[in-house]
């Protein structure tokens, strides 16, 4: 079974570079099912019912979510009818679900969303949450478990590879919207530390430059907004996965608006 992850992606950029690539790169790897993350997709906050069924029509079969899952107000409702899911460490009252539990190619699979605590929204202790889940998930049977670990801090992200490892298929991090080189396959597991944006690359995490660097030079802020013309990469990881739920092999793709595309081969690790 061979899925893929995209990290954030961001405003309309990381929608069009999508459109035109994820279709072909679909076919190309003979990818079964393709994750990706949400919560900047709507000109970089949130997520609308347009854009949601914009991307699913591109080939995504399911969202993950994060600290702006909320920012588009009718996210609210989408949650019962279409494949979204937001950090299950948010509270039990909160709308939607952190699990998403799916059959692909006859096999139960889990997908899982936490949130980390540094410099994030107040929310439950990510890391007993989770493992409290997947000890359900390991007990109902299902092997194919993939969590999506939307947080600021590495330590955090690394704490949950060593948390999980030996249980989950496969880890990524979201977030930071800058990429990191650390994709491994440690103990069967896949993980990288941050998959890094989709969208456009020629600024500041996707966002306009100006204000950000407004921001760094006087202290004051102001709203971040998408830019109406930018250069675009799209980035994400395709995996395999055995019948057990361990990844047999993973690679990373860069691929740029130029054509020119960067791959990664995950390493082999035992820890």
């Amino acid at each position: 079974m061979k899925l893929a992850f995209i990290g954030d992606i961001v405003g309309r950029p990381g929608r069009e570079i999508i459109a035109k690539y994820l279709p072909e790169l679909k076919k190309k790897y003979h990818i079964d099912f393709v994750i990706a993350n949400y919560e900047n997709v709507s000109h970089g906050f949130g997520l609308t019912k347009k854009n949601c069924e914009e991307l699913l029509g591109y080939g995504i079969d399911a969202m993950t979510g994060g600290n702006h899952s909320w920012d588009k107000k009718e996210i609210f409702e989408m949650f019962n009818t279409y494949p979204l899911i937001r950090p299950i460490n948010y509270p039990n009252a909160s709308p939607g679900k952190g699990v998403l539990k799916i059959n692909i190619l006859g096999n139960h699979v889990a997908i899982i969303n936490v949130m980390g605590n540094y410099t994030m929204p107040m929310s439950d202790n990510p890391f007993i949450k989770i493992d409290q889940v997947v000890k359900q998930l390991i007990t109902e049977g299902v092997k194919h478990i993939i969590v999506d670990v939307h947080a600021e801090s590495t330590s955090e992200k690394l704490a949950m590879l060593h948390l999980l490892k030996s249980r989950v298929s496969a880890i990524f991090g979201t977030h930071t919207h800058v990429g990191t080189d650390d994709l491994i396959i440690a103990d069967g597991c896949c993980y990288v530390t941050d998959v890094g944006l989709t969208g456009c690359r020629d600024h500041i995490i996707g966002m306009d430059k100006k204000i950000p660097l407004q921001r760094f030079m006087t202290g004051v802020g102001g709203h971040f907004d998408i830019p109406k013309k930018c250069q675009k990469v799209l980035q994400l990881v395709i995996f395999e996965l055995d019948a057990n739920g361990r990844t047999l092999k993973a690679e990373k793709l860069k691929i740029y608006d130029t054509e020119e595309i960067v791959k990664t081969e995950g390493r082999v690790e035992q820890y």
